[in-house]
C-alpha cells in the first residue's frame, strides 16, 4: 500500500508544479492586465450608455471601437523591432511594457472625465484611444508571455494568462459597477487604471525574456520595411495558412456577436446593476475559472486537436442558453445558469484555443504573429456586432438572434475538423510549439 503512495505523490505533484513555475504565475499577471482594458470599452462602457439613454444602435457601434485592437498587427512589427530612447537599454520587452501600461492608464483617466449624455463624439475619441493604448499593451503582452513559457508550458500558462484576463475584466467591470453606483462613473474608472501594474511590475520582476531576434536601431529602409513585412511572409510559406487564416476568421463570428450583446439583453430584461455584478459578474467569474481548469486538464489529456474541437462546439451552443434567457425573461436562476454556461465554454474555450495560436508563432516574429493571429479571431465578428448587431436584435428579437450566432459558429468547427483530418492543423505549426 505504502509503496503506492510516492507514485501518486509524484504524479499529483506534477500535474501542479507547472501552475506554480514563475513563467506560469507571470503569465497570470500578464492576463489580469490584459483583461482590464476591455472591460473599460466593453460591458462596462455599454452599461454606461444604456443608463445614459442612448439608444441600442448607438451602443453596439461603440463596439466598433474594439476593432483598433484587429488593426493592431499593423504596428506590431514595432514592438518587435524598435528600440525605444532612454529606456530601451532596460530591454525590448521590459520597455515597451512600461511604455504601453502607462498609455493605457492615461487612456482610461481620459474616458474617466468624458460625459457620455453631453458629448457623445468625445466619448468615442476617449473609447478609441483605449483600444489603441490597450491594443498595444496586448502585442507587448502576448509576446513577453510567449516568449518566457517554455513549449510545455503552453497549456498551463494559456490557463494561467486566462485565469488573470478572467480576474482583470471582471474585476475591472464589478468594481467600475460598485463604485459608479456610489462615487459616479469616473471616480470608477481612475480606480481600474491601476489594473495595468501587474504586467509592468512582472517585466521589472523577471526581466527580458529570451530574445530570438535583434531590435532595428538606425537600419535603413530597406531593412524596415523587411521587418514589417518578414513576419508574414514566414506564415503565409507554411502548408496550409491560407486555410488557417481563415479558421481563425470565423471561428468565433457567432461567439463574438452574442457576448457583445449581453449587456443589452440584461437592460432590457431590467436587472439591475447590482443583479449583474451578483450573477453576470460574481457566477460568470467562478464558471471561467472552472471552464479554464478543465481547458488545462483536456489540453494536456486530449490533446491540442481533440480539445481545440470540443471547444468550438461548446462555444457555439453556450449562446442558445441566452436564447432561452430571453424567451424566460428576468429570473435570477436563468441568467446564472446561462452566465454559467457560457463563462465554462469560453474558460474551457479560452485555453486551448490561445494555446493553439500561440503554438502557431514563429518565436523570431512573436508579436507581429500573435498580433496577426489574435487580431483575426474577432474582426469579422466585432465589425458585425458594430454594424448590424443593434438592427438584428430590433428585427429578430432576442430569442431569433441567439439562435443565429449559433449557427454562425458551424463553419468554424467543420474547416477545424476537416483540418485536424488532412493534417493541416500540424503542417502551419511554428516554433513556438516546437522548441
Amino acid at each position: 500500500m505504502n509503496a503506492g503512495n510516492p507514485t501518486r505523490q509524484r504524479g499529483l505533484w506534477q500535474s501542479v508544479q507547472p501552475y506554480l513555475e514563475k513563467e506560469s504565475v507571470a503569465a497570470f499577471f500578464l492576463g489580469m492586465s490584459s483583461g482590464f482594458p476591455y472591460a473599460m470599452i466593453g460591458a462596462t462602457l455599454t452599461t454606461r450608455l444604456a443608463q445614459d439613454g442612448i439608444d441600442k444602435k448607438t451602443v453596439t457601434a461603440f463596439t466598433l471601437a474594439f476593432l483598433v485592437y484587429n488593426l493592431k498587427v499593423f504596428w506590431a512589427w514595432l514592438v518587435d523591432g524598435v528600440r525605444l530612447p532612454l529606456i530601451g537599454g532596460m530591454g525590448q520587452r521590459v520597455s515597451w511594457m512600461l511604455l504601453s501600461g502607462v498609455l493605457v492608464m492615461a487612456a482610461v483617466a481620459n474616458l474617466a472625465f468624458v460625459d457620455p449624455s453631453a458629448d457623445l463624439s468625445s466619448t468615442v475619441l476617449a473609447a478609441v484611444l483605449v483600444g489603441v493604448a490597450g491594443a498595444t499593451f496586448d502585442i507587448v503582452i502576448d509576446a513577453y508571455r510567449i516568449e518566457t513559457l517554455k513549449p510545455y508550458q503552453l497549456g498551463t500558462g494559456s490557463g494561467m494568462s486566462q485565469y488573470g484576463w478572467r480576474i482583470g475584466s471582471a474585476g475591472a467591470g464589478a468594481l467600475a459597477l460598485v463604485m459608479s453606483a456610489r462615487y459616479g462613473w469616473s471616480a470608477a474608472y481612475l480606480a481600474c487604471a491601476a489594473f495595468a501594474l501587474p504586467a509592468m511590475a512582472m517585466a521589472l520582476i523577471l526581466g527580458e525574456p529570451k530574445r530570438h531576434r535583434d531590435p532595428i536601431a538606425r537600419k535603413g529602409v530597406g531593412e524596415v520595411f523587411g521587418a514589417i513585412i518578414g513576419p508574414f511572409g514566414e506564415f503565409f510559406r507554411r502548408n496550409g495558412a491560407w486555410l488557417v487564416l481563415l479558421f481563425i476568421l470565423v471561428h468565433k463570428v457567432g461567439d463574438t456577436l452574442a457576448n457583445l450583446t449581453f449587456r443589452l439583453l440584461f437592460d432590457d430584461l431590467g436587472f439591475s446593476n447590482d443583479e449583474i455584478a451578483i450573477w453576470d459578474v460574481g457566477v460568470g467569474f467562478w464558471a471561467y475559472l472552472i471552464g479554464v481548469f478543465i481547458g488545462g486538464v483536456a489540453y494536456a489529456k486530449m490533446g491540442l486537436k481533440r480539445s481545440v474541437l470540443l471547444a468550438l462546439v461548446l462555444m457555439a451552443v453556450s449562446n442558445l442558453s441566452f436564447a432561452a434567457l430571453a424567451a424566460a425573461g428576468h429570473s435570477n436562476i436563468g441568467m446564472a445558469g446561462a452566465i454559467g454556461f457560457e463563462n465554462i465554454a469560453s474558460g474551457y474555450g479560452g485555453v486551448v484555443v490561445v494555446a493553439y495560436f500561440s503554438a502557431l508563432c514563429d518565436l523570431r516574429y512573436t508579436a507581429a504573429q500573435y498580433a496577426m493571429i489574435s487580431a483575426s479571431a474577432s474582426v469579422v465578428g466585432r465589425f458585425a456586432t458594430g454594424t448590424t448587431a443593434g438592427g438584428l436584435i430590433e428585427s429578430l428579437g432576442y430569442v431569433n438572434f441567439y439562435v443565429l450566432t449559433t449557427l454562425l459558429a458551424l463553419p468554424g468547427i467543420a474547416l477545424f475538423w476537416w483540418m485536424s483530418r488532412s493534417g493541416l492543423v500540424d503542417a502551419a505549426m511554428g516554433t513556438a510549439g516546437e522548441e
